[in-house]
């Protein structure tokens, strides 16, 4: 039985002799002169950690249960021993094979998760207000930082459109930002009674979540200059009221994909270029690797680049208290309390689901 065991885990000595290489890697003081590829080799690293300790304790258990056997052979007491170690072999082997299931090699990576408002008008500008919220209270809970990059808002409040970096100080891609904030692109549904309805009547709007990977070094995303136009502009704010009398605000367009990004929020039209071109390389990031994924017929599903109701991931029912993720089957009677930031049991409804169909393509390879 541990013969046959290990034998599915040779692969992983490649892997023990990488987390060495990188631990290295990781001593060498101009390493951490680039942040960014420090960053990179950190989460590679605690994620192999996890591996090497998941292969050590099987290691450790299948040489006692060997020994255990051969002196059970000679001495019967040490049979109960043999069962003990058993089933905690088995189990620590389920363990292992889970760690080896390959995540997401984005898992680790900080994101810029970007809030627009869609079918609804106001209503649906103030739920974007609310998402934003939600989703600034859950950063804080989990201990990650948080950075308004660009908005625009609305007349009666919230937004029409909003960018914010989301940044994680743990390296270990489980706790990354993407890990978790991936299954939150997509169209959010609302059902309440909006402010401006005077009748009392229920309506239904809705809001649109897009989640990019962040570039960690701009290097990962060649962007030629003469493959970007910029058009600079005076910023403004909710009712196109002037906020300042210089074109200060940015428009970056990358010509060959039409993909655009804009920032108006800094005060210098080179800060706000600088803010363009990180989320012009997240877009362009993210859509080099649904192509790649789309060529190894491994198309993301969780991503939904339309705000259309129709195509709706998760509904808030206010009048019920209830929220309801579609692609789960997630429900829960407590919407309050997940727009306060009590997001963790929804998100892990979609964090199960997807390893679940991880572990079931590994299992048919």
């Amino acid at each position: 039985m541990a013969e046959a065991v290990n034998q599915n885990f040779d692969s992983v000595r490649a892997l023990i002799d990488e987390h060495r290489q990188l631990q290295e890697q990781l001593a060498d003081p101009a390493v951490h002169a680039n942040a960014g590829m420090a960053k990179k080799l950190g989460r590679r690293y605690a994620e192999l950690e996890r591996i090497v300790e998941g292969y050590n304790e099987w290691h450790a258990l299948s040489d006692d249960l060997q020994a255990a056997r051969e002196f059970a052979a000679e001495d019967p007491s040490f049979i109960s021993e043999v069962k003990e170690l058993e089933p905690a072999l088995d189990e620590s082997a389920a363990k292992l094979r889970q760690l080896l299931v390959p995540r997401d090699p984005d898992d680790g990576r900080d994101t810029i998760l970007e809030i627009k408002a869609g079918e609804g008008g106001d209503e649906s500008a103030l739920f974007a207000g609310d998402l934003l919220k939600m989703y600034l209270k859950y950063a804080e809970s989990r201990g990650w930082k948080s950075e308004v990059i660009d908005s625009t808002e609305s007349v009666l409040g919230g937004y029409k459109d909003i960018q914010v970096a989301l940044k994680s100080t743990s390296n270990d891609p489980a706790n990354g930002v993407w890990a978790r904030m991936k299954f939150e692109g997509g169209v959010h549904r609302v059902q309440r009674v909006p402010v401006t309805e005077s009748q009392g009547r229920i309506h239904t709007s809705a809001a649109g979540v897009l989640v990019f990977p962040e570039v960690d070094v701009p290097e990962e995303v060649d962007i030629a200059a003469n493959e970007i136009r910029i058009d600079v502009y005076r910023s403004s704010g909710p009712g196109g009221q002037s906020v300042n009398t210089t074109d200060s605000a940015v428009r970056i367009t990358h010509i060959p994909t039409g993909i655009v990004a804009s920032c108006q929020n800094e005060k210098s039209q080179l800060q706000n270029r600088e803010q363009a071109m990180r989320i012009l390389r997240a877009r362009l990031l993210a859509r080099q690797q649904e192509e790649a994924d789309a060529a190894a017929s491994l198309v993301r599903k969780s991503q939904v680049r339309t705000v259309d109701r129709s195509e709706r991931i998760r509904t808030y029912n206010f009048p019920e208290n209830r929220i309801v993720d579609h692609r789960t089957g997630y429900k829960a009677y407590n919407l309050d309390q997940v727009l306060t930031g009590d997001l963790e049991p929804v998100v892990q409804s979609c964090l199960i689901a997807d390893q679940e169909s991880r572990l079931d393509d590994a299992l048919a390879e």
